[in-house]
C-alpha cells in the first residue's frame, strides 16, 4: 500500500483563507440554481388551476426516493444571451441529469415549462444533444419530460432551425443503438417539438393536456383556412384512439409519472457490474477539498492533496514520480473501482508529457479509466525547451489524449491555459464528461499575459516606424484586452457557454467520480440489441 501522507495544516491561516474563498463561490453557484428553480416556481398558480405538476415536482415523482441524481448543465445559458450577472437565468430552461428510475440508471430530460412556456433555445437544444450523446454513449435509457412551446422564434436563425435538425436524428440513434427513448407528453408540443414524442419508441400522453401537432390552430388557419380545434387536431386522446401515436394515456401529471415508471420497470434493463465492492473512505475527509486549493491559480499546491482526499484510503501509486515531476500520473481506486488520475503541479514540461504519454497506454493496456484533473498554465515555453523538444514531447501527449481507448473523466480544478487545455483532455478532446469546480478558469492565456503580450508587439511595432505610443494610451488597451480575456474566463462564463457538463461543488468530488465511473463501467457491461432504423411508430 502506498498510503498518502498528507501536509495539509487544517487549522493555518491558508487553509481557512481558501476555504472561504471556495464557499463563497460555491454559495454563487446554489444562488444561481435557486434562481433557476424560482424563475419556473413563479408559473406554481398556473400549472396548479391547470391541474398539472411544476417540472421539477415531476422530475422528484420520476426518480427512485433516496437515490443519487446528477446534473448535466446546471449553468447552460447563464451569461449566453445577457451580460447582466444579476439577472441571467441558469440551465437553459431545460432540467437533465443521470438518475435512477425503478432501479435503472437513465438520462433524464425534462423541458422548464414554467419559464417561457418551455420554448427551446440556442443553448437549450445543445443542452439536450449533449444528454443524446451521453446516453448513446453511455448506454442509458433516455426519459423525456415534455412540454414545450418549441423553438423560440425570437431568437430564430436558419442556421439554428437546420442544425436543430440533429436532435431528432439522435433520437432516431439511440433507438436503433437499443437504447429505449420514453416520453412522457405532459403539454402542448409544437412543430419540430412533436417530434420529440414522433422519434420516442414509447410514448405516455396526459389525458387533456398533452397534445403534440405539427402546426397548431393559428398556422393551420393561416396556412389552409381550417379552423381547428386543438384537442382534435392533436390532444393526447385523439393519438391514443386515433393517430396511434400515444402507447399510454395518463389520468393527469403524477399518473404519468406513474405510466412512465411502471414502462422503466418492464424494460427487463437488468443490472450489469456484479455486487457493490467494498472499500474505505479516505483517510483525509473529503470536505477538506475546500481549503487545500487556492483561488489564485498562481499559488502552488500538490495535486495529491486533493487525489488523497478522492479515493479509497488516501492509497495511491505515484507513477515515475521523479521524473516530470510537474505532472502527476496515480493509480487508486474510487468506491472499489481502479481509475488513473493526471494532475498537475505546474506547467507540463517535455519530461512531464512523455511520462504521461506512457502512463496513457499503460492504463489503455489495462482497461483503467483516466481521470484528469486540470490544473495547468500550459506547456513550457521558452529557448531550452524548445531545444529540448517541448512541441514533439507535446504532439506526443496529445496524441495518446486523443486515441485512448479507456473512457476518460476530466474535471477542471484551478486554471486551463493555452494547449495545456488540449493534453489535459479538454472539451474538444470529447471525455465522457466534464465537469468544472467553480474556481476554474479558461482561457488560450490569462488576460494579464494577453494584455503584456500585445504590449509588447505594439512597442515593437511603433519602434520599427521611429514612433512611441504614449503610457495611457498603452495603460488603457492593456485594461481593454484584460476586462476582455478575464471577463470570458471564469468557470461560471464558461459552463454558461455549455463548455463544461456543468459546476459541481469541489466537496462532492469523490461522489461525483464514483457516479460517473459507476455508469460508465456499467456501459461498458451493458449488451444492448441494436435494430437497423429504431423503432418505427405504427
Amino acid at each position: 500500500m502506498a498510503i498518502f501522507n498528507s501536509q495539509i495544516s487544517t487549522n493555518s491561516d491558508t487553509f481557512a483563507q481558501n476555504r472561504r474563498g471556495m464557499l463563497a463561490l460555491i454559495n454563487q453557484m446554489r444562488q444561481l440554481e435557486a434562481r433557476a428553480e424560482q424563475a419556473s416556481a413563479k408559473s406554481k398558480e398556473r400549472f396548479d388551476k391547470r391541474g398539472q405538476l411544476l417540472p421539477r415536482e415531476r422530475l422528484a415523482r420520476l426518480l427512485d426516493p433516496g437515490t443519487p441524481f446528477l446534473e448535466i448543465g446546471n449553468m447552460a445559458g447563464y451569461l449566453r444571451d445577457s451580460d447582466n450577472r444579476d439577472r441571467s437565468i441558469p440551465g437553459a430552461g431545460v432540467i437533465a441529469g443521470i438518475g435512477f428510475v425503478s432501479g435503472v440508471r437513465a438520462m433524464i430530460v425534462a423541458t422548464d415549462s414554467g419559464i417561457n412556456a418551455g420554448a427551446i433555445t440556442e443553448i437549450g437544444g445543445a443542452k439536450m444533444t449533449r444528454c443524446q450523446d451521453i446516453a448513446l454513449e453511455s448506454k442509458l435509457p433516455f426519459i423525456h419530460l415534455v412540454e414545450s412551446a418549441g423553438a423560440n422564434l425570437l431568437e430564430y436563425r436558419v442556421q439554428l432551425f437546420i442544425q436543430g435538425g440533429a436532435l431528432f436524428q439522435k433520437f432516431a440513434k439511440l433507438s436503433a443503438a437499443g437504447c429505449p427513448v420514453i416520453t412522457v407528453l405532459h403539454g402542448s408540443s409544437t412543430a419540430g417539438g412533436a417530434y420529440m414524442p414522433g422519434m420516442s419508441d414509447i410514448v405516455i400522453g396526459v389525458r387533456g393536456r398533452g397534445q403534440a401537432f405539427l402546426a397548431g390552430p393559428p398556422l393551420v388557419r393561416a396556412a389552409t383556412g381550417e379552423i381547428a380545434e386543438a384537442e382534435a387536431l392533436g390532444g393526447a386522446e385523439m393519438h391514443a384512439t386515433i393517430s396511434g401515436l400515444v402507447e399510454h394515456l395518463a389520468e393527469n401529471d403524477g399518473d404519468g409519472i406513474r405510466l412512465a415508471r411502471e414502462v422503466v420497470a418492464k424494460l427487463n434493463w437488468e443490472a450489469v457490474g456484479g455486487k457493490p465492492a467494498t472499500f474505505a473512505p479516505p483517510r483525509y475527509d473529503p470536505d477538506e477539498v475546500a481549503g487545500i486549493v487556492p483561488l489564485d491559480y498562481r499559488q502552488p499546491y500538490d495535486v495529491k492533496e486533493v487525489i488523497a482526499r478522492l479515493v479509497d484510503g488516501s492509497d495511491l501509486l505515484e507513477f515515475k514520480s521523479r521524473y516530470g515531476s510537474q505532472t502527476v500520473c496515480v493509480q487508486a481506486n474510487v468506491h472499489g473501482m481502479p481509475c488513473a488520475f493526471i494532475g498537475n503541479n505546474g506547467p507540463i514540461d517535455p519530461d512531464g508529457a512523455t511520462k504521461v504519454t506512457h502512463f496513457i497506454q499503460l492504463c489503455c493496456q489495462s482497461n483503467t479509466p483516466l481521470i484528469f484533473l486540470q490544473n495547468t498554465t500550459g506547456y513550457m515555453v521558452g529557448t531550452a525547451y524548445e531545444q529540448g523538444g517541448m512541441i514533439k514531447h507535446g504532439s506526443k501527449m496529445i496524441q495518446a489524449v486523443s486515441n485512448a481507448t479507456v473512457p476518460r473523466l476530466t474535471l477542471m480544478i484551478g486554471a486551463s491555459f493555452g494547449a495545456g487545455n488540449y493534453g489535459m483532455c479538454g472539451r474538444a478532446y470529447n471525455p465522457r464528461f466534464l465537469f468544472s469546480w467553480p474556481n476554474a478558469v479558461t482561457g488560450v492565456m490569462g488576460g494579464e499575459q494577453a494584455a503584456m503580450t500585445m504590449r509588447l508587439v505594439m512597442e515593437a511595432s511603433a519602434a520599427r516606424r521611429g514612433q512611441t505610443i504614449e503610457p495611457a494610451i498603452l495603460a488603457a488597451q492593456e485594461q481593454q484586452i484584460i476586462d476582455h480575456f478575464n471577463g470570458q474566463s471564469d468557470a461560471f462564463f464558461t459552463s454558461g457557454w455549455l463548455l463544461d457538463d456543468g459546476l459541481i461543488d469541489p466537496r462532492d468530488s469523490r461522489k461525483v467520480l464514483a457516479f460517473l465511473l459507476a455508469t460508465v463501467r456499467e456501459g461498458e457491461k451493458r449488451p444492448l440489441f441494436p435494430n437497423t432504423f429504431g423503432v418505427a411508430r405504427m
